[in-house]
């Protein structure tokens, strides 16, 4: 996330430095945790959120887990990741539903902070685990609050209990207190109240939501907080805290380019845990909160699961199978091609999802230059061309280019460049659903990269190779026969290093890297 991209960067600078030592000094444990304080406090996490979380480092980071590991610099990171796991919470929390519908849920926060918007993606997410929110205006103080929240809870598909015009009319502990009604007369299982908010604590804000929730009995309170306000995210949850008190935190605006202090502070400050995040400006750009997920995206080990989960709701499993065996069989065509992109466009935000992977931190120059408008210029390309020619790309002369270009307002060259990366790409994917290991042209085989089909020539040719070698250069034979016999990889052999995800070929994994959970589920979403 944009967010956390600079701490990101000041700790990943950080742990570089300690790869290079076999065992780590207390002097090299105390510069560590130096830099560590110095990029949490530049990302405006609390003070004495820092003080504590660097103690803890620091003591762990001296202890005999660390000085006994075989591998000092990725123990420390583990350490970094855990502690981070625990100041965000620890364990993702999941709303707490009444068991008699319906479930009343009271969104509380200073204005500005995205509440009426949230309202509308908080009810989305509940309709898309078969529940039937009711949206209910309360917010009857801020200019045309009803007005937005009836036009988010269109745009969700949720309905909006809105009797009073707001702009200042109307008593919002009526409004909320006769949603609750409305919602058990309609058989709603869920009730959404959005509330009025002030550009800062007041007591007449305070006031006004504590009769609300003493008027309805939420199940539970949210507290949506700005992500991008840093420092003030602490004395505003400690004010909301003691004023309404509230059950659990939404983080709203969390793409944003800000420090994001406040995702590393208010869940340790208040005690309460962070359950939803908000990561965009469209309804979609929502997500259950996962402190353990949350803290490997800051420290750029990825976040594979949720990667996964993203793409299982945009691709169709039927569709990917019959994508499949069409590349086995050498028929995938334009049209597999354009459909895939739109499914790829269906999952979301693609940026965002390349920032998922593990290491992405050291690509986030390349990720940021990239234009999402590309795949619909490339969309635009390929819906030009007749049936005809996307079944067969070897029709494409000049003439039916030149044709395309100007019905898709592109140029020749657009036109040229696509064909060649889908041949390109169609080779590579041919290759892998094989069982090969594809190639990257003029870079030879991607690292790790085993094809689906077992590799079973690779095997056959690698266990042909072991025999001894056939070089014609005596002295050449004689190395790599000698390498054979020790297990060492000889010339033109791939090496254990580039198995998948950056784990070794061989031994343990490291530590930081995907678990075992996070294999196997990827394994199942690719069909392995």
């Amino acid at each position: 996330m944009a967010t956390f991209g600079t701490l990101s960067d000041r700790l990943a600078e950080t742990f570089k430095h300690l790869r290079t030592k076999g065992k780590l000094s207390a002097s090299d444990v105390d510069g560590t945790v130096r830099e560590i304080r110095r990029a949490l406090l530049d990302a405006d996490v609390a003070l004495p959120v820092v003080k504590d979380f660097t103690a803890k480092v620091r003591e762990r980071a001296l202890g005999d887990e660390v000085n006994q590991a075989l591998n000092p610099a990725q123990q420390v990171v583990q350490i970094v990741n855990e502690e981070l796991v625990a100041i965000l919470g620890g364990q993702q929390r999941r709303l707490q539903f009444a068991k008699n519908p319906p479930t009343v849920i009271m969104l509380a926060g200073l204005q500005g902070a995205g509440k009426t918007t949230l309202a509308g993606k908080l009810a989305k997410h509940l309709v898309k685990e078969g529940h039937t929110p009711l949206l209910v205006a309360s917010d009857l103080q801020r200019p045309n609050a009803v007005n937005q929240l009836q036009v988010v809870g269109s745009q969700a598909g949720v309905p909006v209990y809105a009797p009073e015009p707001g702009n200042g009319v109307g008593d919002p502990v009526r409004v909320a207190k006769d949603g609750v009604a409305q919602a058990e007369r309609s058989q709603h299982d869920v009730v959404i109240i959005d509330t009025a908010g002030r550009l800062g604590v007041d007591a007449e804000l305070m006031k006004q939501a504590s009769n609300i929730r003493k008027a309805t009995n939420p199940d539970e309170v949210l507290f949506v907080i700005d992500a991008m306000i840093g420092q003030d995210a602490v004395a505003t949850a400690k004010a909301f805290q003691d004023g309404v008190d509230f059950t659990g935190v939404v983080l709203s605006k969390l793409d944003g380019d800000a420090r994001g202090g406040a995702a590393l502070s208010v869940a340790s400050v208040t005690g309460r845990p962070i359950i939803f995040a908000s990561t965009g400006e469209g309804l979609d750009d929502f997500e259950p909160f996962h402190p353990d997920r949350m803290a490997s995206r800051i420290l750029d080990l990825g976040d594979i699961l949720t990667l996964i989960e993203q793409a299982q709701q945009a691709f169709d499993e039927e569709e990917a199978m019959k994508v499949a065996e069409k590349l086995a069989s050498e028929q995938f065509t334009l049209d597999d091609f354009l459909k895939q992109m739109q499914q790829l466009r269906g999952a979301g935000n693609i940026k965002k999802m390349l920032g998922m992977l593990p290491g992405a931190g050291g690509l986030r120059q390349q990720l940021d230059q990239f234009d999402e408008r590309e795949i619909v210029r490339t969309e635009a390309i390929i819906q030009s061309m007749t049936p005809a020619e996307r079944q067969n790309t070897k029709l494409l002369n000049g003439s039916r280019r030149l044709r395309i270009a100007k019905g898709s307002g592109m140029t020749v060259t657009d036109v040229n460049q696509l064909v060649q990366r889908f041949e390109q790409a169609a080779k590579m994917m041919k290759t892998v659903a094989r069982g090969g290991t594809p190639q990257i042209p003029g870079m030879g085989p991607i690292p790790g990269a085993g094809g689906y089909g077992g590799g079973k020539r690779q095997a056959a040719k690698a266990k042909k190779k072991s025999g001894g070698s056939r070089s014609g250069n005596p002295a050449k034979r004689a190395a790599e026969n000698a390498a054979i016999a020790s297990g060492a990889p000889t010339h033109g052999q791939a090496t254990p290093s580039g198995a998948g995800f950056g784990l070794g070929g061989g031994g343990a994994a490291p530590k930081g890297a995907p678990s075992e959970e996070e294999l196997a589920a990827l394994q199942k979403f690719l069909g392995r």
